[in-house]
């Protein structure tokens, strides 16, 4: 039978559980059919690139499917009826990889990627900070060395 990797997103003011039903669903849906889901990942809470149906965030499933063509668009049709779902994606691939996707394996790194993100270096140096410091006009160097009255002269305020 031909594989598949399905994804979808389903609105994010549902709970994990109903996403959860939503993905069983579909392998019930493709046991009629005669396919099976082989591969299941919860990716989580999370945003999306522009707003889907007034929604800025929605939870990721991802499924590895053996299924015939016929059952799939079944689920597929089913998916697309749900108003719980957002957006799905089904792509035919040549295999199903067992081992977790890239969007698990960048968010479980472990704690030494959490230490190389953390730390940045020393500044550069050179006339220019990095442009990080937020501050506006008195973090300067000009108004810096002059003192305040010399400043409220220059802007022509008198006393």
């Amino acid at each position: 039978m031909p594989l598949y990797e399905c994804v979808f997103i389903a609105r994010n003011d549902i709970t994990q559980q109903q996403v959860e039903a939503i993905a069983d669903q579909v392998a019930a849906t493709l046991a009629e059919g005669g396919g099976e889901v082989r591969k299941r990942e919860y990716w989580g809470l999370r945003g999306l690139a522009y707003r889907i149906k007034k929604n800025r965030k929605g939870h990721y499933m991802l499924l590895g499917l053996d299924t015939p063509p016929a059952a799939l668009n079944e689920a597929e049709r089913q998916l697309g009826l749900n108003e719980d779902v957002l957006r799905m994606l089904t792509v035919r691939v040549e295999a199903i990889d067992e081992a977790p996707s890239a969007v698990m394996s960048k968010r479980g790194g472990g704690e030494e990627r959490d230490r190389e993100k953390s730390f940045r270096g020393p500044r550069p140096a050179g006339r220019f900070g990095s442009g990080r410091s937020g501050g506006r006009g008195d973090d300067r160097e000009e108004f810096r060395a002059r003192g305040r009255d010399e400043m409220d002269m220059s802007m022509g305020i008198e006393e």
